[in-house]
């Protein structure tokens, strides 16, 4: 039996999601094989999870163009470019009708476990690069598989791994113990189950950018329709100009109107904000939960409580590759500049490609959200140019890979989830210039319900 050579090889992609998904496609078009690994049954599974919310992005934003001409023969066309989908508008009509495309290429049900250089661990130097990737995964049926690559694209984003309700990072003191009370992410309240969590209730909502104003809004028009239902905003910082968004002068329309509508239940009552309260403990009171902050305040007790602080990357089946991380970000050291929230408080996000994404480790990428660590100022179009990008390194057409052949507009991106300590009226420094907090991430938009987004 004749055993392929590494340029053989198929890359395999982990992540059926909508940067995985592009990947793929660019991949054919330079006539290379990928392999997508997907965990879930479906394509997108993550972006279904949050199918009850409206992205930011138009169609025309968030379909790739190597997609669209993969899509082209079966029939297909775009939805309406200037219409907002839902995540489950965007898996059903876009993400789905890909994979299916792609056929047997994309693998559901399969877990990656390990990446690895074959027969060589993370500390070995004589002839790794010459040695193809051997990737490990663990499929529904608790079956275990090892697959050979030429390349490796993570595209598995960040969904699965949550950032804690801790100021410092860490899970508060009895986070974990009060854990069948705590949620982190954005209630459907369409689901009959999920409306009784919260109907009639105090609910604490952790958080202050765009995934905080949908919770808020969200339970605000429940509380105009059920008594008693009330929210509790806990904010790190103290509430400024800037904490709202851009509103009406907002680069991204439905995130401005996202703002407004936050601001709007906290004028109207429905929701109570709580500033400068960093979380150290939560604690049981029969069957109400306390928060308890870094300062000794004490909360009034509260019935659930919702935890949007954002996201971070998971790296351990990564271990055994060379990568280069930012310590900070957890994104590559090229790109963490662009992106670091605690350098830039107003600008734009920039266009980037294979000299930002690439490692020590030549050969593995990170991209999508996975690429950008803690960083919450991701954009699909950007992904698009990341794989884009990458697939042309691969195919070794350097030229193309180094080439930039995305211009985003600006987006109004201001504020960063890591200043959380600046003072209350440190929206007045900005210049005017700021629209809105650094929230700008995919999957996390205005209500569907909503009107003006």
């Amino acid at each position: 039996m004749n055993t392929p050579t590494t340029d053989q090889l198929p890359v395999v992609i982990v992540g059926g999601g909508p940067i995985g998904l592009a990947a793929a496609a660019h991949l054919i078009e330079r006539g290379l094989e990928p392999l997508v690994l997907e965990a879930g049954p479906s394509a997108g599974t993550a972006v279904r999870a949050w199918s009850h919310v409206r992205l930011f992005s138009p169609w025309a934003e968030v379909t790739d163009p190597a997609a669209e001409k993969l899509l082209a023969p079966t029939g297909w066309t775009r939805p309406d470019g200037a219409a907002y989908p839902t995540g489950g508008d965007w898996a059903a009509r876009y993400l789905q009708p890909l994979a299916d495309v792609l056929g047997d290429q994309v693998r559901y049900g399969a877990t990656v476990t390990g990446v690895a250089r074959a027969g060589r661990d993370r500390v070995v130097d004589s002839g790794r690069d010459e040695q193809p990737f051997t990737v490990h995964i663990q499929l529904a049926d608790g079956h275990e598989e090892r697959i050979t690559a030429r390349a490796v694209i993570d595209a598995s984003g960040t969904w699965s791994t949550p950032s804690p309700m801790g100021a410092d990072g860490l899970p508060a003191l009895g986070e974990k113990t009060a854990a069948d009370r705590i949620a982190y992410r954005v209630p459907d309240l369409a689901d009959p189950a999920v409306r009784a969590r919260y109907a009639g209730r105090r609910t604490a909502v952790i958080g202050s950018g765009a995934s905080a104003f949908t919770a808020l809004a969200y339970l605000a028009d429940l509380a105009r329709e059920e008594d008693g239902t009330h929210a509790v905003w806990i904010l790190r910082r103290g509430i400024s100009d800037t904490t709202y968004g851009g509103g009406e002068a907002d680069q991204l329309p439905a995130r401005g109107a996202l703002g407004l509508r936050a601001k709007a239940a906290v004028e109207a009552g429905h929701v109570s904000a709580v500033t400068g309260f960093r979380t150290e403990s939560v604690e049981r009171d029969g069957d109400l939960l306390a928060l308890v902050a870094e300062d000794g305040r004490r909360l009034d007790p509260v019935d659930e409580v919702i935890v949007l602080t954002g996201f971070r990357p998971d790296l351990a089946f990564l271990s055994e590759i060379r990568l280069g991380l930012d310590e900070r970000l957890q994104a590559p050291t090229a790109l963490a500049p662009l992106i670091d929230p605690n350098v830039h408080s107003c600008g734009t996000v920039y266009p980037h490609g294979v000299n930002e994404l690439s490692h020590p480790e030549q050969g593995v990428y990170l991209v999508g959200m996975k690429s950008y660590g803690r960083a919450p100022t991701f954009l699909a179009m950007t992904g698009y140019e990341q794989v884009r990008s990458v697939t042309a390194a691969i195919a070794g057409d350097r030229e193309a890979a180094e080439r930039v052949e995305l211009t985003l507009p600006e987006t109004g991106v201001c504020g960063g989830a890591g200043l959380f300590d600046e003072p209350e009226n440190a929206g007045e420094s900005g210049g005017g210039c700021c629209a809105a907090p650094a929230t700008l991430q995919i999957g996390i938009g205005s209500p569907a319900a909503s009107s003006g987004c």
